[in-house]
């Protein structure tokens, strides 16, 4: 009986959940496909490159993580639309700035 339970409510739970979890992979899929047709830093950039072609960051944020090895120091730069994401030295993502991804205030991530 306690296991019927469980999956009664685990099924209403995604029943529920379903059409949220289907809006924010569109979203998702529109903004990668927004990003894929854009200008942005590619993975691998260094900062000098990023600073040459993309000129200069609006904001600096302060840096992430270095704490062990298993966790480098991560850097993000703010250019109006988009934040740059550096592991040390070199792009790893760049991300526009949407609503919809939950990235609209950078300085305030933890």
């Amino acid at each position: 009986m306690k296991n019927t339970t469980t999956i009664l409510a685990l099924a209403a739970a995604l029943l529920i959940a379903g059409p949220t979890i289907a809006r924010a992979d569109s979203l998702l899929m529109k903004r990668v496909q927004q990003e894929k047709g854009m200008n942005l830093p590619k993975k691998g950039m260094s900062m000098d490159q990023v600073e040459r072609q993309f000129g200069a960051p609006t904001t600096k944020l302060d840096p992430r993580g270095g704490d062990t090895p298993k966790h480098p120091v991560i850097h993000r730069w703010e250019y109006p639309g988009y934040i740059v994401y550096f592991e040390r030295s070199h792009v790893v993502h760049t991300v526009l700035n949407t609503p919809a991804g939950n990235n609209t205030n950078p300085a305030a991530a933890k």
